[in-house]
C-alpha cells in the first residue's frame, strides 16, 4: 500500500491510516461526535490488522486521534451488537479477544498517542497495545464499569494486575475513577507522561527509529519479551467478556446506566466529559432500583 492509496482509502473509515513510511503508520481515531468505540471502528481496525499482516514492510503503529477531547470515550453499548455490511466487520462479543490478542503478538510494534479521555473499552484498547505514551495535560483514563453496575469485560480485569498490580488495579477497577497522565505513569499503567506540546513529536521519533531496524529482530524481541511477560491468553480475555456480556443484563445495571443516560451520558455534554464524577453522584442502588421498577 502507497501513502496515496492509503490516504484515499482510509479518509471515510474511523480509524484512517496515513503510510508515514513504508514502516511505519499512523492510525487516526476519528469517529463523531465522542470517538465512541462502535461497529464501524471495530470492523476498521480489523481491516487494518488484515493489512498489516499482508504487508511485510510495516514494522510500527501509531495510534492517535483526531479529537483533542476523545481519544476513544467507550463502547457504544447500544450498538454493541450490531455486525454492519462493511469489510471488517464481525460481532465484538466472539472477536474482541481475538482481535486484541493478534495486536498483541503481531510481529509489529504498536504504539497509543493518547490525548483526551479513553475510558472503558477505550482503555482497553490501549491495554493491548505495546507502548502508551500521554499528554500530561489532557490525557484521562479510567475503567468506570463498576460505576455502571458491570466489570471490565474488554481486558482491564486481565491487563491492569500485570502492569500495576493487585492493589492498584482494585483501586483503578473499583474506584471507577478518572486517573490523569501522571499518575498513570507512576502506576505503570503508560510508559511516559509528556508535555502536550511535546508528545508527537516524541511520540513520531520512537516510530520512526523502530521503522529504521530490521524486522526480524524486532519481532524476535517482541515474541520474547511477550513469553517472559505473560500476556491474557484468550482465554482470559474471552472469560471477561462473556462476563461483562452476563452483567449488562443485571437489573442494577439497566437502572444505572438508564440514570446515566438521563444526565447526557454517551453525547457530547459535559456529564460525559466526567461521567465518573457523575457516577459517583448517583442515587443510591436501592432508589434507583425503585426508580426502574415505576418506569
Amino acid at each position: 500500500m502507497n501513502a496515496g492509496s492509503a490516504q484515499a482509502e482510509d479518509d471515510a473509515r474511523p480509524a484512517r491510516v496515513t503510510v508515514v513510511t513504508p514502516g511505519y503508520w499512523r492510525v487516526t481515531f476519528d469517529n463523531p461526535p465522542i470517538n465512541l468505540f462502535d461497529p464501524g471502528v471495530f470492523a476498521a481496525l480489523r481491516v487494518l490488522l488484515d493489512q498489516v499482516e499482508a504487508d511485510e514492510n510495516v514494522q510500527v503503529l501509531v495510534f492517535d486521534s483526531a479529537d483533542p477531547d476523545y481519544y476513544i470515550s467507550h463502547l457504544d453499548v447500544d450498538r454493541v451488537s450490531e455486525v454492519p455490511d462493511i469489510p471488517g466487520a464481525a460481532g465484538l462479543a466472539g472477536q474482541w479477544h481475538h482481535f486484541v490478542t493478534r495486536l498483541a503478538r503481531s510481529p509489529v510494534l504498536s504504539i497509543a498517542s493518547i490525548r483526551g479521555r479513553v475510558r472503558g473499552i477505550g482503555t482497553e484498547f490501549v491495554l493491548a497495545c505495546d507502548m502508551r505514551f500521554a499528554s500530561r495535560e489532557s490525557a484521562i483514563l479510567a475503567q468506570p464499569e463498576v460505576g455502571f453496575g458491570v466489570v471490565p469485560g474488554g481486558g482491564g480485569l486481565d491487563w491492569l494486575p500485570r502492569l500495576v498490580g493487585r492493589s492498584r488495579t482494585l483501586e483503578i477497577i473499583t474506584g471507577a475513577q478518572d486517573f490523569d497522565a501522571d499518575t498513570a505513569e507512576r502506576y505503570g499503567w503508560i510508559n511516559r507522561a509528556l508535555p502536550d506540546q511535546d508528545l508527537d513529536a516524541f511520540v513520531d521519533q520512537l516510530a520512526s527509529r523502530i521503522a529504521g531496524f530490521d524486522r526480524r529482530a524486532l519481532a524476535t524481541a517482541k515474541h520474547l519479551i511477550n513469553e517472559r511477560s505473560g500476556p491474557p491468553s484468550e482465554g482470559e480475555l474471552l472469560q471477561s467478556f462473556s462476563t461483562i456480556l452476563e452483567a449488562i443484563t443485571w437489573p442494577e445495571a439497566h437502572a444505572r446506566m438508564a440514570a446515566m443516560r438521563a444526565k447526557g451520558w454517551g453525547q457530547r455534554t459535559e456529564t460525559e466529559l466526567n461521567h465518573p464524577y457523575h457516577l459517583g453522584t448517583l442515587a443510591p442502588p436501592e432508589t434507583l432500583a425503585k426508580e426502574g421498577a415505576r418506569s
